[in-house]
């Protein structure tokens, strides 16, 4: 099977920050940091939209539209489909957080892989940046890590734009870590 050849980040791929939207990550129960973090950065550099998006791992895209948005399936039709429940919880969350005369934002209800899904809205939307939240740390959380992997190495390796990792916990240097 010949090679196939992937473009390489690199001047010519850059994206200009001032001008562009940042897509943020945000799942539930994610502290409230990252998505002010992205705000501020989308203030600092003039940005006009802020894309916030929400990754569903238990649904599939169906189809992908070319302003970001896609239709997605269940991936066990018998189960339990409650996504309704969660864009409405995650749309009034940030409806608190980010506020509207601060900046401009929007919200995505997107399926499947996460680093896939925020890749597939920056490229629809021509994103300068994606930001995520860091993995607090935790019972299992290194272990998820390692069967998971980071969404943020996984999106630095597939997409050009760069990645800014807000850190939700840190560790105090001189106290002996398990790993």
């Amino acid at each position: 099977m010949p090679m196939r050849h992937v473009p390489q980040p690199g001047p010519s791929r850059m994206t200009e920050f001032a001008g562009h939207p940042a897509v943020v990550g945000v799942v539930p129960g994610q502290p409230d940091l990252v998505v002010l973090t992205a705000a501020s950065w989308v203030r600092a550099v003039g940005s006009p939209t802020l894309y916030c998006a929400y990754v569903d791992p238990a649904r599939y895209t169906h189809e992908e539209h070319d302003d970001g948005t896609v239709r997605h399936l269940p991936i066990d039709p018998d189960g339990d489909d409650d996504w309704r429940r969660t864009d409405a919880h995650l749309r009034s969350h940030l409806e608190r957080v980010v506020r509207p005369a601060d900046v401009e934002w929007t919200f995505r209800y997107l399926a499947g892989r996460v680093d896939r899904a925020l890749t597939h809205l920056a490229r629809a939307v021509d994103a300068a940046v994606i930001i995520v939240g860091a993995r607090a740390p935790g019972p299992g959380a290194r272990m998820r890590e390692v069967v998971e992997g980071s969404v943020a190495v996984r999106l630095t390796a597939h997409q050009h734009r760069p990645v800014l990792t807000v850190p939700l916990s840190v560790v105090d240097w001189r106290t002996r870590t398990p790993w």
